[in-house]
């Protein structure tokens, strides 16, 4: 089972044809259904931030296998399946691609008035949707910009995201999966799984290597805007070049100026971007020096807060405090079970056999036509 991370597709064109989209809800219906009746809610749940589970149940429901497109319709149909059913079942689902994605914090907040559910449940649910989205855009910084989010929870209040970004300059997408039961720190290393056939450069501040930039940044906002401010004309000042260490006094620390040769800073991933001066920024680092977060990620969390302002206090950190983050892209694998080349590992027979076992029991035990069920064990069989 993979434990951490995200999975990465061609980006699709087009749309879905209607009757390909009308049969995905049919059996996707039939399927939630028989897993929730032999398994129960939070069980579907749990396997929804599987990225090879979904990967597979797609699959299952005839998307192609390896496009973005299997995670916008897959989601949507599901949705669409269980509609009107969302109680009796005791699952529900918010959100989606595009504009629907923003309802997500508005359909939770609907559901929560529906099912009577306390005020702070529902305040919880809504801001670990929203912060998802927020680590996936702001901490893990590797290029792809999320345009679909959907949040998943059970009527006992496990809940899952499941959230895809695009690159429009290599033309892939990347779906990254969330768990509840999994999550013991929503800044740090917070995803339940890992697919992907490209890697990126990236700024990955959700690492455990990337811990003393999270704690040097929550510093730096928990001081004085004054001081924050030196620090990053610093690197305004010094975005050409260094030749030499330059010693900095900051209140009775002294800290050291990284010294970076030329290479360094031509191939830097956050260096070669521009930061002189931006009104905006500083509007932003005025209001969280005002605020003084608790932790980073209170930091996070702040309205205004993003990549950016992430960015900059990530700079910092380490170039004039020493504080390293991690470049390293947080993807690990690239297929669900493997390669027949062994490319990135071989085939993994065990789980490769127990996904398609437990497809097949579960068409079996639907309420579809014997041809369709027998279509359907057919190409699982292949």
């Amino acid at each position: 089972m993979i434990q951490k991370g995200v999975a990465t597709f061609t980006l699709d064109s087009g749309k879905c044809p209607r009757w390909l989209y009308e049969r995905m809800v049919r059996l996707g219906r039939e399927m939630v259904y028989v897993i929730i009746d032999e398994y129960g809610p939070d069980e579907f749940v749990k396997r929804i931030a599987d990225p090879v589970w979904f990967q597979s149940l797609g699959t299952v429901l005839a998307f192609d296998w390896n496009a973005s497109g299997l995670t916008t319709i897959l989601t949507a149909a599901l949705k669409e399946a269980i509609r009107g059913r969302e109680k009796q079942l005791g699952i529900f689902i918010c959100g989606g691609k595009g504009k629907t994605s923003r309802k997500t914090p508005d359909e939770i907040k609907d559901w929560g008035t529906a099912l009577a559910l306390p005020g702070q449940k529902v305040e919880n649910l809504v801001y670990n949707s929203k912060m998802a989205a927020k680590v996936d855009s702001a901490l893990v910084q590797d290029g792809f910009q999320i345009y679909h989010h959907s949040f998943m929870f059970s009527k006992t209040g496990s809940w899952a995201v499941v959230q895809q970004g695009m690159n429009t300059e290599n033309l892939t997408a990347r779906r990254y999966h969330w768990y509840s039961q999994k999550i013991t720190d929503l800044v740090c290393e917070p995803h339940s799984g890992i697919i992907s056939q490209v890697r990126v450069p990236a700024l990955n501040l959700t690492a455990k290597t990337s811990d003393n930039t999270r704690k040097v940044s929550t510093e730096l906002v928990q001081g004085s805007y004054v001081s924050l401010m030196k620090d990053i004309q610093i690197i305004r000042k010094h975005s050409s070049p260094l030749s030499r260490m330059v010693s900095l006094k900051s209140g009775d620390a002294e800290a050291t100026f990284l010294h970076l040769e030329n290479r360094e800073f031509k191939t830097h991933p956050v260096l070669g971007e521009d930061f002189s001066k931006s009104k905006y920024l500083e509007r932003i680092l005025v209001k969280v020096c005002d605020q003084k977060p608790k932790n980073y990620e209170k930091l996070l969390s702040l309205e205004g807060v993003g990549p950016k302002t992430m960015r900059a206090l990530s700079l910092v950190s380490e170039v004039v405090y020493g504080a390293k983050p991690s470049y390293e892209d947080p993807a690990r694998y690239s297929f669900a079970h493997g390669g027949k080349d062994a490319t990135p590992y071989p085939v993994d027979r065990q789980t490769y056999d127990a996904s398609i076992e437990f497809f097949s029991r579960i068409v079996q035990k639907t309420k579809l036509p014997f041809y369709e069920k027998r279509n359907i064990l057919a190409k699982l069989s292949k």
